[in-house]
């Protein structure tokens, strides 16, 4: 189930940004029993880098990955980490 979650979160991060690196860690079983786990959502942990960040303060960037993810972020994911950054940082 998780394996298709990170395909999900590949596919859409990698159409809407064009990352240089994706890197995406599924968390969900260290979070067995955890009230939010009740509801099927996985906790990932996503590290990005791309160009569409450039000139993007933190906030921004996080926004931008929240948009890719759509509707994913109300029923496939639980918890998501983001490390997001520009190819020269």
């Amino acid at each position: 189930m998780n394996e298709q979650r990170i395909e999900m979160i590949r596919t859409r991060l990698t159409d809407a940004l064009s990352p240089q690196s994706l890197e995406i860690i599924d968390e969900s079983h260290k979070h067995a029993g955890h009230e939010g786990a009740k509801g099927g959502g996985g906790h990932f942990i996503v590290r990005i880098v791309a160009n569409a960040f450039n000139d993007k303060n933190l906030v921004q960037r996080h926004r931008m990955v929240y948009e890719a993810l759509g509707d994913a972020m109300h029923k496939e994911i639980h918890a998501l980490s983001i490390d997001a950054r520009s190819p020269g940082e």
